[in-house]
């Protein structure tokens, strides 16, 4: 069994998640962390929970999901898992942040490369990884289904859907993954997104104004 915990982190308030088992081990999605006072939030819940980072993953790699990377690999040594489609718009991140007035160290710790092929175990606990582009070139989403858990990232949000605009984006894409790879998931499946509150696929499929059931 997986339990989750949102953090809503920096000016762009991004969710980050911390997912955890009944043994301690956590995994650590899209630190977003962006000045001492959230950082401390995040270290003091994995002390006080008395957990175990072993994974640091990124949905995707925009500037906002990724501001607490290197402060994850510096303290645990975990090495950075993202898609290979997703590394140029990491590497791009401190040009952006200089686009928004602020520095960020470019990320200089391991990468590890997912495939949508893949699974992701933790003790008992499987994770699918579900290929998601469409707001970013190649964003995952992660699936617990034992727990009911789906970790959107920035693909599907409550009422709502990823913006598409950005460098990389395209509207069509994003509607085929929501489509094909997210409203196929159980209607009870409960969707943990980038920003914003929680929702449900069932709800979404009924009554975001965006993509819709068919």
């Amino acid at each position: 069994m997986l339990h989750i915990h949102r953090f809503v982190f920096n000016p762009f308030q991004e969710n980050t998640y911390i997912l955890y088992n009944e043994s301690g081990k956590c995994l650590i999605f899209d630190p977003g962390f962006s000045n001492e006072t959230e950082r401390d939030a995040f270290v003091r819940f994995i002390d006080e929970k008395k957990l175990e980072p072993v994974y640091l993953i990124n949905t995707h790699c925009h500037i906002d999901h990724i501001l607490g990377n290197q402060f994850v690999y510096d303290t645990w040594k975990l090495p950075l898992h993202i898609h290979k489609g997703e590394q140029v718009v990491l590497q791009s991140g401190p040009k952006v942040a200089e686009m928004y007035g602020f520095s960020l160290q470019a990320y200089t710790g391991s990468l590890v490369f997912l495939d949508a092929s893949d699974t992701i175990s933790v003790d008992n606990d499987k994770i699918t990884l579900l290929f998601t582009p469409g707001h970013s070139p190649a964003s995952l989403s992660f699936y617990h289904q034992e727990s009911g858990i789906l970790i959107s990232g920035d693909t599907l949000f409550s009422g709502s859907i990823g913006r598409t605009d950005l460098p990389g984006g395209d509207f069509n894409t994003l509607e085929h993954s929501i489509r094909i790879q997210l409203y196929t998931l159980p209607d009870d499946t409960k969707v943990y997104s980038g920003h914003g509150p929680g929702t449900s696929i069932g709800y979404e499929k009924k009554n975001n104004p965006f993509i819709q059931d068919l």
